[in-house]
């Protein structure tokens, strides 16, 4: 019931039903733990699960000219994984990866299209993990277009206050479309004015 009641938690401001309703869930998935840096898909792979962060962190990284950027980074109480791959069941150059120790719910293809088919209250869950993901996205795509990298990193801070402890430097430069040493530059400008 711990799972259950963790994700209940999860989306209560959303989607408010009993912790029964969400064993059932849970029991169409399992829970995993996975050590910092566990590649849970390869990029070119087919994406099995999707996952929900109950404990930990990771990212999205796209391989594009011999070299991985950051599309993506996901904390507790976010849908994670490849989640185009999981639904068209084909490879993608995606790789999903954790960046800490991580304790994961996942649920399979199978059981997803199950939830997804059987049941009234399941399809609202799907319908809900996809619009979640889709919400995050579009929220990304205009604050790449209209915000700066410095304040784009000023609203990871907020939602995570311990980003560069829990996700590596390389990793939140690429998510912010700049290079290390430029997110070195505005950490830095950061901290002289917060002194």
């Amino acid at each position: 019931m711990e799972v259950a009641a963790k994700i209940k938690t999860a989306f209560d401001a959303y989607l408010n039903m009993p912790v029964e309703v969400w064993k059932s869930f849970a029991d169409l998935g399992e829970v995993i733990t996975v050590p910092k840096d566990e590649v849970l898909k390869p990029h070119n792979q087919t994406e099995k699960y999707l996952y929900f962060i109950l404990k930990g962190s990771g990212g999205l990284l796209l391989w594009n000219n011999n070299n991985f950027v950051c599309i993506d980074l996901c904390y507790e109480q976010d849908f994670f994984g490849d989640y185009m791959s999981f639904l068209l069941q084909q490879p993608s150059a995606l790789e999903v990866i954790t960046f800490e120790p991580s304790e994961l719910f996942r649920i399979s293809k199978a059981n997803f299209n199950l939830l997804s088919h059987n049941q009234e209250v399941g399809n609202q869950i799907c319908r809900f993990a996809a619009e979640g993901l889709f919400i995050h996205k579009q929220q990304q795509q205009i604050a790449m277009l209209t915000q700066t990298a410095q304040e784009r990193y000023l609203a990871l801070l907020h939602k995570q206050p311990n980003i560069i402890k829990r996700t590596p430097q390389k990793h939140v430069a690429s998510y912010l479309g700049i290079t290390p040493q430029s997110l070195s530059r505005i950490r830095h400008k950061i901290a002289l004015v917060t002194k």
